[in-house]
Protein backbone atom coordinates (compact mmCIF):
# COMPACT_ATOMS: atom_id res chain seq x y z
CA UNK A 1 0.00 0.00 0.00
CA UNK A 2 1.52 3.12 -0.87
CA UNK A 3 1.61 6.20 1.51
CA UNK A 4 2.70 9.72 1.20
CA UNK A 5 6.38 9.24 1.84
CA UNK A 6 6.40 7.01 -0.73
CA UNK A 7 6.17 9.89 -3.06
CA UNK A 8 8.42 12.81 -0.91
CA UNK A 9 11.23 14.38 -2.36
CA UNK A 10 13.83 13.98 0.07
CA UNK A 11 16.96 15.05 -2.21
CA UNK A 12 18.36 17.55 -4.66
CA UNK A 13 18.75 15.20 -7.37
CA UNK A 14 14.87 14.20 -7.36
CA UNK A 15 14.14 17.72 -7.17
CA UNK A 16 16.37 18.54 -10.40
CA UNK A 17 14.84 15.23 -11.88
CA UNK A 18 11.61 16.88 -11.92
CA UNK A 19 12.42 20.78 -12.14
CA UNK A 20 15.52 20.16 -14.80
CA UNK A 21 18.36 22.76 -14.68
CA UNK A 22 17.87 26.63 -14.75
CA UNK A 23 18.97 27.90 -18.03
CA UNK A 24 22.47 29.36 -18.37
CA UNK A 25 20.86 33.15 -18.48
CA UNK A 26 19.06 32.54 -15.18
CA UNK A 27 21.77 32.62 -12.29
CA UNK A 28 23.53 35.66 -13.71
CA UNK A 29 20.48 37.98 -13.23
CA UNK A 30 21.34 37.69 -9.39
CA UNK A 31 23.13 40.87 -8.42
CA UNK A 32 24.76 41.67 -5.02
CA UNK A 33 23.70 45.11 -5.59
CA UNK A 34 21.11 47.35 -6.48
CA UNK A 35 21.98 48.49 -10.40
CA UNK A 36 19.50 51.55 -12.11
CA UNK A 37 16.82 49.34 -12.35
CA UNK A 38 16.60 47.99 -8.86
CA UNK A 39 16.79 51.16 -7.64
CA UNK A 40 13.53 52.55 -9.74
CA UNK A 41 11.58 49.45 -9.07
CA UNK A 42 12.18 50.50 -5.11
CA UNK A 43 11.69 54.04 -5.75
CA UNK A 44 7.77 53.62 -7.73
CA UNK A 45 6.92 50.67 -5.24
CA UNK A 46 4.37 51.27 -2.37
CA UNK A 47 4.11 47.89 -1.23
CA UNK A 48 6.35 44.71 -0.10
CA UNK A 49 6.24 41.61 2.09
CA UNK A 50 8.98 40.80 4.36
CA UNK A 51 10.08 37.39 5.17
CA UNK A 52 12.19 36.83 8.91
CA UNK A 53 13.07 33.91 11.23
CA UNK A 54 13.24 33.34 14.70
CA UNK A 55 16.55 31.74 16.15
CA UNK A 56 14.87 28.59 15.55
CA UNK A 57 13.14 28.63 12.33
CA UNK A 58 9.81 29.85 12.62
CA UNK A 59 8.92 32.11 9.72
CA UNK A 60 6.89 35.06 9.94
CA UNK A 61 6.03 36.90 6.32
CA UNK A 62 4.69 40.45 6.75
CA UNK A 63 3.67 43.51 4.59
CA UNK A 64 4.92 46.48 4.61
CA UNK A 65 3.45 49.36 2.60
CA UNK A 66 3.34 53.69 2.07
CA UNK A 67 3.66 56.21 -0.63
CA UNK A 68 5.61 54.99 -3.29
CA UNK A 69 9.38 54.78 -2.42
CA UNK A 70 8.44 54.84 0.91
CA UNK A 71 11.67 52.84 1.44
CA UNK A 72 14.50 54.81 1.55
CA UNK A 73 17.67 53.69 -0.61
CA UNK A 74 20.55 54.73 1.48
CA UNK A 75 23.87 53.37 -0.85
CA UNK A 76 23.47 50.31 -3.49
CA UNK A 77 23.88 47.90 -0.97
CA UNK A 78 21.42 49.31 1.79
CA UNK A 79 18.14 50.04 2.37
CA UNK A 80 15.70 51.20 5.37
CA UNK A 81 12.30 50.33 5.53
CA UNK A 82 10.06 52.17 8.37
CA UNK A 83 8.44 50.57 10.67
CA UNK A 84 4.90 52.39 11.75
CA UNK A 85 2.12 52.25 13.76
CA UNK A 86 0.46 48.76 14.51
CA UNK A 87 -0.44 45.63 16.48
CA UNK A 88 2.29 45.33 18.03
CA UNK A 89 2.80 41.97 17.90
CA UNK A 90 6.50 42.99 16.00
CA UNK A 91 6.92 39.09 15.10
CA UNK A 92 9.21 40.49 12.06
CA UNK A 93 11.25 42.75 14.39
CA UNK A 94 11.58 40.53 17.32
CA UNK A 95 12.75 37.88 14.78
CA UNK A 96 15.59 40.24 13.00
CA UNK A 97 16.57 40.83 16.63
CA UNK A 98 17.46 37.00 16.89
CA UNK A 99 18.44 36.02 13.69
CA UNK A 100 19.23 38.86 10.95
CA UNK A 101 18.85 36.98 7.94
CA UNK A 102 15.61 38.02 5.84
CA UNK A 103 14.00 38.27 2.48
CA UNK A 104 11.68 40.76 0.51
CA UNK A 105 9.52 40.54 -2.39
CA UNK A 106 8.78 44.29 -3.91
CA UNK A 107 5.66 45.02 -5.80
CA UNK A 108 4.66 47.86 -8.33
CA UNK A 109 0.51 47.84 -8.76
CA UNK A 110 0.47 47.03 -12.48
CA UNK A 111 3.78 45.13 -13.10
CA UNK A 112 3.53 41.95 -13.23
CA UNK A 113 7.25 41.77 -12.58
CA UNK A 114 8.72 41.25 -8.90
CA UNK A 115 11.93 42.31 -7.42
CA UNK A 116 13.24 40.07 -4.54
CA UNK A 117 16.06 40.91 -1.86
CA UNK A 118 17.67 39.04 0.53
CA UNK A 119 20.13 40.37 3.13
CA UNK A 120 20.29 40.71 6.93
CA UNK A 121 18.87 43.68 8.96
CA UNK A 122 19.31 45.47 12.07
CA UNK A 123 16.77 47.43 13.66
CA UNK A 124 17.89 51.62 14.32
CA UNK A 125 16.14 54.67 15.68
CA UNK A 126 18.79 57.08 13.99
CA UNK A 127 16.86 60.24 14.32
CA UNK A 128 17.56 61.68 10.96
CA UNK A 129 16.88 58.21 9.79
CA UNK A 130 13.30 58.52 10.95
CA UNK A 131 12.77 62.09 9.95
CA UNK A 132 13.61 61.15 6.36
CA UNK A 133 10.75 58.28 6.68
CA UNK A 134 8.32 60.19 7.66
CA UNK A 135 4.96 59.54 6.18
CA UNK A 136 1.99 61.66 7.21
CA UNK A 137 3.63 64.59 9.38
CA UNK A 138 5.19 61.67 11.39
CA UNK A 139 8.47 60.20 11.53
CA UNK A 140 8.88 56.30 11.48
CA UNK A 141 9.05 54.65 14.87
CA UNK A 142 11.97 52.78 14.08
CA UNK A 143 13.75 51.44 10.76
CA UNK A 144 14.84 48.17 9.71
CA UNK A 145 17.92 48.93 8.02
CA UNK A 146 18.97 46.00 5.27
CA UNK A 147 22.27 44.99 4.16
CA UNK A 148 21.22 43.68 0.47
CA UNK A 149 23.24 40.05 -0.34
CA UNK A 150 21.27 39.11 -3.20
CA UNK A 151 18.87 41.31 -5.51
CA UNK A 152 16.99 39.94 -8.49
CA UNK A 153 14.14 40.33 -10.97
CA UNK A 154 11.49 37.66 -10.34
CA UNK A 155 9.61 36.88 -14.13
CA UNK A 156 6.21 37.63 -14.13
CA UNK A 157 4.23 33.82 -14.73
CA UNK A 158 3.28 33.87 -11.16
CA UNK A 159 1.21 37.53 -11.60
CA UNK A 160 -0.07 36.16 -15.10
CA UNK A 161 -1.44 33.17 -13.92
CA UNK A 162 -3.20 34.55 -11.19
CA UNK A 163 -4.31 37.23 -13.04
CA UNK A 164 -3.87 39.52 -9.79
CA UNK A 165 -3.96 42.75 -11.46
CA UNK A 166 -6.93 41.96 -13.66
CA UNK A 167 -10.32 43.58 -12.39
CA UNK A 168 -11.95 41.83 -14.47
CA UNK A 169 -11.18 38.55 -12.56
CA UNK A 170 -11.08 39.66 -9.32
CA UNK A 171 -13.67 38.18 -6.77
CA UNK A 172 -16.55 40.09 -4.60
CA UNK A 173 -14.35 42.22 -2.11
CA UNK A 174 -13.98 40.14 0.94
CA UNK A 175 -14.24 42.42 4.27
CA UNK A 176 -12.68 41.36 7.38
CA UNK A 177 -15.07 41.76 10.46
CA UNK A 178 -12.86 42.07 13.23
CA UNK A 179 -15.52 41.63 15.52
CA UNK A 180 -16.77 38.59 14.19
CA UNK A 181 -13.27 37.19 14.36
CA UNK A 182 -12.54 38.37 17.89
CA UNK A 183 -16.53 36.90 18.35
CA UNK A 184 -15.83 33.30 17.18
CA UNK A 185 -12.20 32.94 20.00
CA UNK A 186 -13.30 34.52 23.12
CA UNK A 187 -17.00 34.98 22.81
CA UNK A 188 -17.59 38.46 22.15
CA UNK A 189 -21.19 39.86 22.31
CA UNK A 190 -22.86 40.66 18.84
CA UNK A 191 -23.03 44.54 20.95
CA UNK A 192 -19.24 44.05 21.22
CA UNK A 193 -18.06 42.48 17.92
CA UNK A 194 -19.65 45.78 16.38
CA UNK A 195 -18.12 47.88 18.39
CA UNK A 196 -14.81 46.39 17.56
CA UNK A 197 -15.63 47.11 13.73
CA UNK A 198 -15.84 50.48 14.58
CA UNK A 199 -13.03 50.94 16.77
CA UNK A 200 -10.93 49.15 14.04
CA UNK A 201 -12.71 51.37 11.30
CA UNK A 202 -11.99 54.27 12.64
CA UNK A 203 -8.24 53.22 13.14
CA UNK A 204 -8.11 52.97 9.75
CA UNK A 205 -8.99 56.29 9.13
CA UNK A 206 -7.77 58.00 11.92
CA UNK A 207 -4.27 56.33 12.88
CA UNK A 208 -1.98 54.87 9.39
Amino acid sequence: METCSDYRIGSLAQLRAIIGEAGELVPKKVMHALDEMATDFIRRSPFLVLATADADGNLDASPKGGGAGFVAIEDPVTLAIPDRKGNKLIFGLQNILANPHLGIIFMIPGTEETLRVNGTAELTREPALLDRLAERGAPANLAIRVHIHECFFHCAKAFIRSQLWHPDSWPARQKISWGKYFASKIGLSQEAAIKLDEMVEHDYKNNL
